[in-house]
């Protein structure tokens, strides 16, 4: 009865919460998404250069209203989708950039993933090197995201004025309207804050292993 007890209460206490082949499977996946991600995003921002070029438009207006509907239901056209030959220079700059931005914050996650993992696996978690790199990584998140959903909604107002969106006919008026994610931002900040949770574990640790 008391072999029993003891086995109960040291198995839980021994079981990983990732196993070492979990961890390598998620560090595998983390580094093949991060290769996919940068094929593709480069592939984007080279198009930007050589064109042809399809953007999307948010639009804000009213008078653009859809017909036909049933129900009584009434509707208007909140965004367009143009296809453009060839972008001028700077306006293809910043939504390259914006592109550069974008991409980075998704790596700057898959690598969190992955360092993440390799810690796990290690069963080294609580370090300074994993404080700083998730600060890091929340940092760099919060910055190019904000950064790169600038640049692109600038490049995009510049394309729209260009190719004539934002004009209206009689009666009408239609306007180039911006869209913000504060997703990214919101992101980088809760991982600056899980960084600082990893530094106070890592100091009760310390703590815990000198009373040992």
């Amino acid at each position: 009865m008391n072999e029993a007890m003891g086995d109960a209460q040291i198995t839980p206490r021994n079981k990983k919460v990732v196993s070492r082949a979990e961890a390598l499977w998620v560090m595998f996946a983390a580094a093949v998404a991060a290769i996919a991600a940068t094929a593709a995003g480069v592939s984007n921002i080279m198009a930007y250069f050589a064109g042809p070029v399809t953007l999307t438009f948010p639009l804000a207006t009213t008078h653009q209203a859809a017909t036909g509907l049933r129900l009584g239901a009434e509707a208007h056209f909140a965004s367009i989708e143009a296809t453009i030959p060839a972008l001028p220079l700077t306006e293809a700059t910043l939504l390259a950039w914006a592109g550069v931005l974008n991409l980075v914050g998704i790596l700057a996650v898959l690598a969190l993933l992955f360092v993440l993992a390799f810690r796990l696996r290690g069963e080294n978690l609580f370090t300074a090197g994993s404080v700083w790199i998730i600060g890091a990584c929340g940092v760099v998140l919060a910055v190019a995201g904000t950064l790169g959903q600038g640049l692109d909604s600038a490049g995009r107002h510049r394309v729209a004025q260009a190719i004539g969106a934002n004009q209206g006919g009689a009666g009408e008026s239609i306007m180039f309207s911006a869209n913000f994610n504060v997703g990214p931002l919101m992101a980088g900040i809760v991982l600056i804050l899980v960084a600082a949770v990893f530094q106070f574990g890592g100091r009760l640790q310390k703590d815990t292993e000198g009373l040992v």
